[in-house]
């Protein structure tokens, strides 16, 4: 049996070193990949990515991943975004003016201000599982404490797809979304410690639940 293996879309969008060093520590075998084509035939695909939606999304349709990523999740090939990865799942952001992939109804919204309250929201935070069953939560208790690096936050319509939320002032603020075999994070696993890492593993594991992982690949 081997290693579960992992696309990580390489757009331009950084973070990526953290994000494949998180994912190999986890057990997998990381991929990055820059072209869409062949997208399926990975076990699973993480999106990660930092800096601000509209370029973002321009290198993802510039580089023709829009619809395959759609396809991905609708034939629920495991998925994992993380940080601008999960805004990007939305339908739209007030930081610009592109369409977003439209996976999870929604808009990504901007921190009020308020007396005090520092914008961006940068460093430890907690986490409150909404989702206590997630695979993404195995092992993770409530109240664990995560890495935050950002200024505007994910809002689904339906709340059912929020997975985890934390608190940023007087506005609690998504964390996490989980549906099926999507999971996205708004916070960065493989800089939150030993309970980030354990996180990469679940998704890990979970990948490999979901993959016949039997035969060896060439």
């Amino acid at each position: 049996m081997g290693a579960v293996r992992l696309a990580v879309i390489d757009y331009d969008a950084g973070n990526l070193h953290s994000a494949c060093k998180g994912l190999e520590r986890a057990g997998a075998e990381v991929h990055l990949v820059t072209e869409p084509v062949g997208l399926e035939r990975f076990d699973g695909i993480i999106l990660p990515g930092d800096g601000a939606f509209d370029p973002a999304m321009q290198q993802l349709r510039g580089r023709g991943f829009v619809d395959p990523i759609r396809e991905a999740v609708q034939r629920q090939q495991p998925f994992l975004g993380i940080c601008i990865g999960l805004q990007l799942l939305f339908e739209s952001s007030e930081e610009g003016v592109e369409p977003g992939l439209g996976i999870v109804p929604g808009r990504v919204q901007r921190f009020r201000p308020e007396a005090g309250l520092r914008i961006p929201h940068m460093g430890w935070n907690q986490l409150q599982l909404t989702q206590a069953h997630s695979p993404l939560w195995a092992g993770i208790p409530d109240q664990t404490w995560a890495y935050f690096v950002h200024s505007y936050h994910g809002v689904p319509r339906d709340p059912s797809w929020v997975a985890a939320t934390t608190q940023h002032g007087s506005q609690t603020c998504v964390a996490a979304i989980a549906r099926s075999a999507l999971f996205a994070t708004q916070f960065h696993p493989e800089k939150s410690g030993p309970y980030g890492l354990k996180m990469l593993r679940n998704f890990v594991e979970f990948v490999a639940r979901c993959s016949p992982l039997s035969a060896p690949r060439a």
